[in-house]
This record gives structure tokens, C-alpha cells and sequence, in this order.
């Protein structure tokens, strides 16, 4: 399995929750039916075939028309963020070894067709992600270790051995040892979809669906137009009668200029700066998550990662956790957004709105701690010099030379080196680089907390194989953390809750900086807000 480094947040439609109303409507008085008009950006959406779509405005549509097998409530946090069953009646039972998942599916999903959803809608999901018809499918890097994957992208079946449907019985085995393939089945990916349907390299335009809503008109590059799916019985709140998707605004700020002027309800108008400019002002015109204009934390968060594949920080805590203590998050965070709304400070490595998380004082968040610092860096920077690897935007350049001031005040003497962003990634996961420090920045395509511990600290995952991009690689922490992955339910939150903490305060593999905010406008029509973090398009209501 191959995750990926994200320099901003592509998942906006798979997080934290936070369930709010706009104008002081609640849901109880909320109206039912209507309209609700979106915008997007011209050339934002990509595909509305579930197999293909890689961009937020694709999978906030099909979140509306999407039926998992497993999924998260539409619910405030952390119950939002609870991985629970959709189709299957429970959890999948997983053997010992973790390389085979069996899910039961519940009876009562249709799609809207009529036809009813069993084991073999997943598994023809599965199975489109890995034809060969479609060339660098992005979900590929999540099904290539089901067992016989490999003879399905070489053309030479059209399913993998490894995926057994019958009935309402779904079986999928792995070639290794897998531990949060439930949590992947909420992408929209591994939607159900009807067993015959076939794949299109340019991505199938009307599929049926078995969610809340069915797309029943799609012309690309114009306009998308949903409507309710008259056979759903699920248990996902839908109050409106659909949405007018329209694909012709000229960038992010006309798409804001349609929602402040009540043209549209909602847009995702692109990199989060675009709200924040001084220019809109929206903060002073609507208050901040009070009516029209919310902002919560997101699923980005950046690091400062040591390089303990190298000399300077291998096996070295007391210096990876002097840094920490060096570091002044709050002016970091200032020369590196443009607003002060712009992220949220953190020296944890899980997201502040996961369940089990718990917001403890592990490092000064507001200023640094000069005198630990130097107590903990007394003897232990070894030759002094530190190589900082940065990509070369304007911020992110300013940000490494306020580090390389600040570890100056613990005798570590920092040589920064601005890379090309194209380059960055690679040149990062290289392990003949010869790099220290390297700002980084982390956004999974699906919600766990495996995600952000595993995939980013254990030693299974370091490049080519996962985000682990600093090689930390401790046997110790590598079994707490495969233990953890075994867990399922509030037993797994609360394990990680304790690993976030133990893992940065007695291992300090990274110093976390921020979470970047996720920022929300709609129009005064809009109400039963559920912000994961972007709008959830299921769950809303018009006044």
C-alpha cells in the first residue's frame, strides 16, 4: 500500500464533525424539501463514477449517492467520527493474521433502479478500481494487496481471486497483514455499485445509486443535477429534494461572490487562503462560525520531521524533543497562513476532533520553553549542523528560516535548502538524501487514527511503502502501535488517544506544528450544518 503526501487537504468531505445551525434554525423547525444550489469551479469536478473520482467536489457529490459498507454518522464529534456500520450488520471479522475480512451485509438497500445491494455490488467495486481499462486509478494504491489484484491489472481476469461474494456475504483476502481496510471501505471508492456496470477510462456519467440521492442528469463541464433516490430506507438524515450542481464559475472568488450574493448555497471555492483574503472580509461581515461563515480544524497537519535515518537524530530523543521545546509553534503558524484563522496550533500527531483524543500540555504551543530546551540539547547535538530541506514557496520558506533561528538558540546551526515542489516529495523519500529537517504536511483520503500514527511512524511504512518519510523505526513502539491497529471501536480510540501522547513525549519522531482550518460559507438559506470539516451535502437543510 502506497499513501500519500498531501501539501493541502484533498479528503474535505471525510472528517470532523460539527453539527451547527446557521441564522438560529434548528433542526426541528428546519424546512423539508427544496433546491439546494451549489457552485463550482470550472474544471473542479473530475468524475462522478465512483471508481475515478480524486477530488473534493467529486466526493462531497458522492457522499450524497454513496452506500458503504462501512461509514460514520452524521453527527457531531467525536461520535462523527466513530467508524460504524452502513450496509454490513457490524464490523468485519478479521483473522488472526489480518489478512482475510469477512463482511455480512444487512437486507434493505436498493438502488435506484429497484434492484437490491448484495456482497457482489462491493465486490464489482472493488474490482473496477484495479482494471486495466483505467490507467493510474488513484484507488489501486488501497485494493493492489487483495489476493489476485495483480492478475486483474494485467488483464488477465476480471476479478480477483481474493474477493468471494455470496449472497450478503462479502470475503476479501490480502496477500499481508491488514489492519484498517474497514476504515477504507467509507471512501467513496468502494461505493456499492450495480455488479454489471462497466468501466469507462473517461468514467461512467449516471450510475445507479444506492445512497440518498441518484445523479439524474450529468453534463460535464455545465452542470450536475441530483435528485432523492426513491428506493433508499437507510437511516442518513436527507431533507432536501436534491441539488442543482452548477460547473461554470470562473474560479473560487466568483463561486464565494455566488454564495454571499445568494445565487448559490455552497461552493468549495479551493485552497483555503481564498477565504480569507483581506479584500472579503468575512470573518467582520458574518462572525465566525455563528451564521454564515464557520471555520473549523481540519485534517492537514504539518510537522517538522527529523531524519532519523541519519546521524543528528538517530536515536536521539533528547534532541527531537529539545526542538520541540525550541520551537515557537505560534510564530511559525503566523509567517506560514496568511490568517490568523488559517490553522490551529497542536504538538500532537492526532487531529483535536478524533475520539480518544486528548489535549494535553506535551510542548509550549505559544512560545518556546528555552530553558528545557537547552537542558535536554546539553550534549546531544553531537556535530552541531543540521541540513533543513524545504519546498519553495514563499511561506513555507519563511517558516524554515524562523526554525533555523529559533534551534539557533540550542546551539544547532541549520542550512536550509529550497527544493523545487515538484521535486520535494521525492527527494524527501529518498534514502540517500541527505537531509536532517523537513517541513512536511499530512492529509490521509480516509479517517483513522491509524492513519496518522501507523502510516506516519511505523517501520513497515517507510518510503516507498507509506508517509513514514523520517524512517523512525522502534520495535517498541512499532508493537504498541500494531496492537492498537487490532483494536476495533472505543477500545482502538482510546488506545491511540494514549499512543498520540506517550509517542511524542517520549519519542518526539516529529514536531507537529499545526492543524490547518477548514473553512465554510454559505448562504443565509442553508441550515442543519454537519462540517466534516467541509459541509456535509446529505445532511443539510434549507430554511
Amino acid at each position: 500500500m502506497r499513501t500519500r503526501l498531501h501539501l493541502g487537504a484533498l479528503a474535505l468531505v471525510l472528517g470532523a464533525t460539527v453539527v451547527g445551525t446557521a441564522g438560529g434554525t434548528t433542526r426541528a423547525d428546519a424546512q423539508q424539501g427544496n433546491i439546494f444550489r451549489v457552485a463550482f469551479r470550472s474544471g473542479s469536478l473530475d468524475y462522478l463514477d465512483p471508481a475515478l473520482s480524486y477530488t473534493a467536489e467529486g466526493w462531497a457529490l458522492l457522499d450524497t449517492t454513496c452506500a458503504r459498507l462501512m461509514t460514520y454518522p452524521d453527527k457531531p464529534p467525536p461520535t462523527g467520527l466513530r467508524l460504524v456500520p452502513e450496509v454490513a450488520t457490524d464490523f468485519p471479522k478479521i483473522s488472526r493474521n489480518g489478512k482475510t475480512y469477512t463482511f455480512t451485509l444487512g437486507r434493505g438497500f436498493r438502488f435506484s433502479d429497484g434492484s437490491p445491494v448484495q456482497a457482489s455490488a462491493f465486490a464489482r467495486a472493488i474490482n473496477r478500481t484495479l482494471d486495466p481499462g483505467v490507467k493510474g486509478n488513484p484507488a489501486v494504491q488501497y485494493t493492489r494487496d487483495i489476493v489476485g489484484a495483480a492478475d486483474v491489472q494485467a488483464g488477465r481476469t476480471s476479478a480477483a481471486a481474493g474477493i468471494v461474494a455470496r449472497g450478503n456475504t462479502l470475503v476479501i483476502r490480502f496477500t499481508r497483514p491488514t489492519f484498517d481496510f474497514a476504515a477504507k471501505t467509507t471512501m467513496p471508492f468502494f461505493c456499492a455499485v450495480p455488479p454489471t456496470l462497466p468501466v469507462d477510462p473517461e468514467g461512467v456519467l449516471r450510475v445507479p445509486a444506492a445512497g440518498p440521492y441518484v445523479v439524474t442528469d450529468y453534463r460535464p463541464g455545465e452542470r450536475v443535477v441530483l435528485r432523492r433516490n426513491r428506493f433508499y430506507r437507510g437511516s442518513r438524515p436527507h431533507h432536501v429534494d436534491g441539488f442543482d450542481v452548477d460547473l461554470r464559475a470562473a474560479g473560487g472568488p466568483d463561486a464565494l461572490d455566488r454564495v454571499e450574493r445568494g445565487d448559490a448555497d455552497w461552493t468549495i471555492a479551493g485552497v483555503a487562503p481564498a477565504y480569507f483574503t483581506a479584500g472579503r472580509d468575512l470573518a467582520r461581515k458574518y462572525g465566525v462560525n455563528k451564521s454564515r461563515f464557520f471555520v473549523t480544524p481540519g485534517f492537514t497537519i504539518r510537522y517538522l520531521t527529523f531524519n532519523v535515518s541519519r546521524p543528528l537524530f538517530r536515536n536521539n530523543p533528547s534532541l527531537r524533543r529539545a526542538v520541540n521545546f525550541a520551537l515557537d509553534r505560534r510564530a511559525l503558524t503566523r509567517v506560514s497562513t496568511n490568517s490568523r484563522l488559517g490553522a490551529r496550533l497542536t504538538d500532537q500527531y492526532l487531529p483535536p476532533s478524533f475520539p480518544g483524543f486528548r489535549d494535553v500540555d506535551v510542548y509550549p504551543l505559544k512560545r518556546a520553553d528555552l530553558r528545557r530546551a537547552r537542558g535536554l540539547a546539553h550534549g546531544s547535538t553531537r556535530n552541531g549542523k543540521a541540513t533543513m530541506y524545504v519546498a519553495s514557496f514563499p511561506m513555507a520558506l519563511a517558516a524554515a528560516q524562523l526554525v533555523r533561528r529559533q534551534l539557533a538558540e540550542i546551539r544547532l546551526d541549520v542550512e536550509v535548502e529550497a527544493l523545487p515542489p515538484t521535486a520535494y516529495l521525492g527527494r524527501i523519500a529518498d534514502p540517500d538524501e541527505p537531509w536532517d529537517l523537513a517541513l512536511t504536511a499530512w492529509a490521509p483520503d480516509f479517517i483513522d487514527p491509524f492513519t496518522y500514527i501507523n502510516l506516519q511512524l511505523d517501520g513497515r511504512f517507510i518510503p516507498p511503502n507509506g508517509g513514514n518519510f523520517g524512517g523512525f523505526d522502534s520495535p517498541k513502539y512499532n508493537e504498541l502501535m500494531r496492537r492498537a491497529a487490532r483494536l476495533r471501536g472505543a477500545e482502538r480510540y482510546r488506545r491511540y488517544g494514549e499512543l498520540d501522547i506517550r509517542i511524542a513525549r517520549e519519542a518526539a519522531p516529529t514536531a507537529p506544528l499545526n492543524v490547518f482550518t477548514e473553512p465554510t460559507l454559505v448562504s443565509e438559506r442553508v441550515s442543519c450544518l454537519v462540517l466534516r470539516p467541509a459541509l456535509a451535502l446529505t445532511a443539510a437543510c434549507l430554511k
